[in-house]
């Protein structure tokens, strides 16, 4: 379908923000070119695809500052993007927007081993905290499985999670202070080094809020001293309800793991012709178990979860006895949404939290949802805290398919909800889950979450079109759908 060409005077009017913007910055820091925005026409939710209006990419925060005060006045809407990685659409475009990339803010600024503490600039990736410190036993608890990749300033927007969130919390359990910038180009920092603050809780509002109240510069996270011991179990069972029950279980005899995940067996097959680390093949589900501490402590619990999941049928149990090994286990589970790439044209990884007492009914009716849509469907999750992330397998150039993913993942959601649980447990809301919002919150709770926003951001300027099921204008509500591959704003102009 070919797009409205749009009249001079839009054109005009994108060539004099592309100047001002260079007159802010240098040339090599503004992206104009057709082609060149292509690189971020997408994050990782590749189902949506839009071309931004430019891009800028300050270097410091004073450039960032610059960019958001001249936006203010101008009245130039953000899209604010880290690594790209976002799962919900996070960071997707918006064709009368630019897009503001941080990722050439990429600097370890100081390391703190005394008060056990860093500070960085928000490109930092996620691993190159651990990076920075490990040297002298330390690392950075939060490791989603695009660690390699995704910025902690991202990680501050999502409050993101990982396979050790279980013991060691998300992102906002792991963070101390930032420095903010809000819409109009004031600087401002919440919270720093010390354990706690007084007042208002800015960094708890700012922590998961998806770019819509400002942009991160800087963050101080909170680094913790490697484990004396760590040990894993790869504990195998014939059916997902089994290993589901011996969730509930092991966290209800009082154990908190390391980390504890779930993958079934689409997953396991993928995962194992991937990485080849011997994952056994004919079971229906694998859980992975790791247990840190002092060696005495942990080889106690080592024992005392391989009775429990023997309690709870489990057909296999390995333990680790070495670093090599523990590592092997986890690299099936850290390659898992590439190994699933490999056996579908394309998949969606949905995010829902639930309670998790109901693992075992949830997963059994995922699994009648995939036979009525005809489509794959493969489980890899954070199972002790109950944060899923089913993977819709399906291919986008069969007619329908996409529409059934998406209606799929929709019902996967509010089934999540409707069961005591949330839309999302780390990937955040973006585009993917905003119209589902209304599942979870009355018009009271949405109406309360506005005001946040307006407070911040009163001519809702930045990540417009996300989170909130209706236009994010403090002014005016108008419904915007998100469909078929693209976004159809007809209100927005295409430049």
């Amino acid at each position: 379908m070919l797009m409205p060409v749009p009249d001079a005077s839009l054109l005009a009017r994108r060539r004099e923000i592309i100047d001002d913007l260079r007159a802010l910055l240098p040339d090599e820091c503004v992206i104009a070119d057709p082609i060149a925005l292509r690189a971020y026409e997408c994050d990782a939710l590749t189902l949506y695809r839009q071309l931004p209006m430019a891009v800028a990419l300050p270097r410091t925060t004073a450039e960032v500052a610059a960019v958001l005060a001249y936006c203010h006045r101008e009245g130039v809407k953000i899209v604010p993007r880290g690594g790209g990685t976002s799962l919900s659409g996070g960071s997707l475009p918006v064709a009368d927007a630019i897009t503001v990339g941080l990722s050439k803010m990429n600097k370890v600024l100081e390391v703190d081993f005394d008060n056990r503490c860093a500070r960085v600039q928000p490109g930092v990736t996620n691993l190159g905290i651990t990076n920075a410190v490990q040297h002298a036993g330390f690392y950075f608890a939060p490791d989603p499985s695009s660690q390699i990749a995704c910025s902690i300033g991202g990680n501050v927007a999502e409050n993101s999670g990982g396979v050790h969130c279980l013991k060691y919390g998300l992102t906002t359990n792991n963070l101390l202070g930032i420095e903010f910038v809000t819409i109009d180009g004031t600087v401002m920092r919440f919270g720093g080094k010390h354990l706690d603050s007084d007042g208002l809780d800015l960094l708890g509002i700012v922590t998961g809020s998806e770019g819509l109240l400002g942009l991160v510069t800087e963050v101080t996270v909170r680094i913790l001293r490697k484990p004396t011991t760590q040990r894993a179990l790869l504990l195998s069972f014939p059916t997902v309800e089994s290993a589901g029950t011996c969730v509930g279980a092991i966290i209800a005899a009082g154990i908190i793991p390391a980390g504890m995940e779930m993958m079934d067996k689409p997953a396991i097959h993928a995962a194992e012709a991937f990485v080849k680390v011997g994952y056994p093949l004919d079971v229906e589900a694998l859980l992975i178990v790791e247990l840190d501490g002092p060696p005495v402590e942990v080889d106690h619990l080592v024992a005392r979860v391989s009775e429990i999941a023997a309690g709870c049928g489990a057909v296999g149990n390995r333990a680790s006895t070495s670093e090599v090994e523990r590592m092997g286990f986890w690299a099936g589970r850290k390659s898992a949404f590439p190994a699933v790439g490999r056996i579908a044209p394309d998949y969606i990884c949905m995010d829902g939290t639930i309670p998790r007492k109901r693992l075992p009914e949830v997963l059994r009716a995922m699994d009648g949802m995939a036979k009525h849509y005809g489509l794959g469907l493969a489980n890899v999750f954070h199972a002790g805290d109950g944060n899923l992330h089913p993977l819709i397998l399906f291919d986008a150039n069969k007619p329908g398919d996409v529409e059934k993913a998406e209606a799929f993942g929709a019902d996967i959601l509010r089934l999540c909800v409707d069961v005591g649980g949330v839309l999302t447990g780390e990937h955040g809301v973006g585009v993917e889950k905003r119209d589902l919002m209304t599942h979870q919150f009355d018009q009271v709770d949405l109406d309360q979450q506005m005001r946040v926003k307006c407070a911040f951001d009163e001519g809702g300027l930045l990540n417009p079109g996300k989170v909130f099921p209706a236009l994010t204008n403090c002014a005016e509500y108008g419904k915007m759908h998100v469909s078929g591959g693209n976004l159809p704003f007809p209100d927005i102009p295409r430049f």
